[in-house]
């Protein structure tokens, strides 16, 4: 979906294409397979993503949880952690190398190649019998929402597990300061348009000289992608990206023909000329490619006019700002709100799997039912040590200890794969008005329409990657409004694309679109 394509490569960027060049050391495994009986303890190792703690917090806890896992499964936890430099390729390689140390993988469909992988052999395939007896509450839960087809390739084997019951929105947009935007004159303190974002940055350049209207750090192409999701009814195709950038949409209006925004798109042009437009007014700082400050903290700290993440991370900076700057207040601009093209979350956009070389397979699957379901065990992984890592608050809100320090103290497990409604709790970071925020959002959304579609790459990978060499170097200058002439540039850019394969890739996407449309009497 496009708030998740968004999200990745926005924040950290990478090689996409590492996965689909490559093929596994071993095959898809099936059956129970464990290479020791139920009676020998074993470890479970569980890839992650995110920096390793250095802290010592989640050792703790894995002291604690151990344990537990012991008693009921004869099993411990360990965590493997694929970091943010280069975690993409990193990702990739790691479920490439058939390492057998590892048992359980954090994966999805939309920003962690869950399908490429899974058709390349790195997860274990699994049938009903091995979920039904190994992971019984994952498995009711989730077959009673209907949800196992949305993780079956056409084997009809189950290659993971879905987070189909956790509420989430991380749908992107600008974060602004509420009492600059009702001094920008604009109402309620509100940006409703493109056009308001531009009167918005007009009066904190004019009017706030310590600050960047926006200040922003390396490439980040939402002055392009943000425009065009609230320009058309584009629905990107969240399964196919070209290097960092996801090339290419469907519409509503016919959802079943393939086009690009990149490519083909007048808005595309717009959008450009918008973006020269921020350039030369000093939205951004000169060298915001190069950039890597701390741009969150400078809008927090009154250095900066907005921020951009998404709805997750704004829930918890109206508090953060209400505790820094209590008279300044966030509002949140989503990119798309202007004609509601806004998704709400795919079921697979957090997903576990089963390496396929882990020996013990039918083990690890116990300790994830265990860390799904067993609500001890939940709150030890996702929250830490009750009284040292998150308090209870006497209105059942969670919270941190007196001294709490985030970027010192985070417990960092990172399990964003099976957390669960019933288990979470209120937290005081959180807006009274979350409720409200959901309910528009909601509203305005719509669910992502592609969830089952898986592509053969075979002959798309060197195109793909042939057009991403190109996007990368037209993108970043058309973002920031480094051309001259965003026209001419984006005509250039096109005819490359057309030599990269562009045309071809579109015919071999349309063809198979069209045979799992009809196969699924779509049309």
């Amino acid at each position: 979906m496009f708030h998740t394509a968004l999200s990745r490569r926005a924040v950290l960027g990478s090689v996409a294409a590492a996965a689909a060049a490559t093929t596994l050391a071993a095959c898809s495994k099936g059956g129970s397979g464990d290479s020791v009986d139920e009676n020998t303890q074993v470890k479970i190792t569980m890839l992650v993503l995110g920096d390793k703690p250095t802290n010592g917090r989640y050792q703790k806890m894995l002291e604690k949880l151990n344990p537990i896992l012991t008693e009921k499964v004869k099993a411990t936890l360990d965590l493997f952690y694929v970091e943010w430099a280069d975690w993409q390729t990193q990702y990739n390689v790691q479920l490439l190398s058939g390492d057998s140390k590892i048992d359980l993988i954090t994966t999805a469909t939309d920003w962690l190649f869950g399908w490429e992988n899974a058709q390349k052999g790195a997860f274990y395939a699994m049938d009903e019998d091995i979920l039904k007896t190994n992971a019984p509450k994952t498995w009711e839960q989730v077959n009673s929402k209907g949800d196992w087809d949305l993780c079956k390739l056409p084997d009809g084997k189950i290659y993971f597990m879905p987070e189909d019951n956790y509420t989430q929105w991380t749908n992107h947009g600008y974060f602004y300061r509420e009492d600059w935007a009702k001094e920008a004159g604009l109402a309620d303190g509100k940006a409703q348009t493109w056009d308001d974002l531009t009167t918005y940055f007009t009066w904190v350049k004019q009017n706030q000289k310590k600050a960047f209207p926006w200040d922003v750090a390396g490439a980040n192409e939402t002055p392009l992608t943000g425009y065009l999701q609230g320009h058309t009814d584009g629905q990107t195709i969240q399964q196919l990206s070209a290097g960092n950038y996801y090339p290419f949409q469907t519409t509503a209006a016919d959802p079943y023909t393939v086009g690009s925004w990149y490519a083909e798109s007048s808005e595309l042009i717009d959008a450009a000329k918008i973006a020269k437009q921020w350039g030369e007014l000093g939205v951004w700082r000169e060298d915001a490619l190069n950039y890597d400050g701390d741009t969150r903290e400078e809008f927090l700290s009154g250095l900066s006019g907005a921020d951009q993440h998404h709805t997750q991370t704004y829930l918890g900076l109206i508090t953060s700002m209400k505790e820094r700057q209590p008279n300044a207040g966030v509002n949140m601009f989503w990119f798309g709100q202007e004609n509601k093209n806004i998704f709400r979350d795919i079921k697979t956009h957090g997903a576990m799997a089963v390496a396929a070389n882990s020996k013990n397979p039918s083990r690890a699957l116990k300790v994830y039912d265990l860390l799904r379901n067993d609500e001890e065990c939940y709150r030890l992984l996702n929250f830490g040590i009750e009284g040292t890592d998150y308090v209870i608050t006497s209105d059942n809100k969670l919270d941190t200890p007196k001294g709490y320090d985030a970027s010192k103290d985070s417990l960092g497990t990172n399990f964003w794969a099976g957390r669960m409604d019933e288990f979470e709790l209120p937290r005081v970071s959180e807006p009274a008005n979350k409720a409200e925020i959901f309910k528009e959002l909601d509203g305005m959304a719509k669910d992502y329409p592609y969830s089952t579609l898986q592509f053969d790459k075979t002959n798309l990978d060197s195109t793909l990657a042939a057009m991403g060499s190109v996007f990368s170097q037209y993108i970043p200058q058309l973002q920031y409004g480094k051309f001259a002439d965003p026209e001419k540039a984006i005509t250039e850019m096109r005819d490359k694309l057309k030599q990269a394969g562009y045309e071809d890739a579109k015919k071999e996407i349309q063809a198979q679109l069209d045979k799992w449309a009809t196969d699924n009497k779509l049309k």
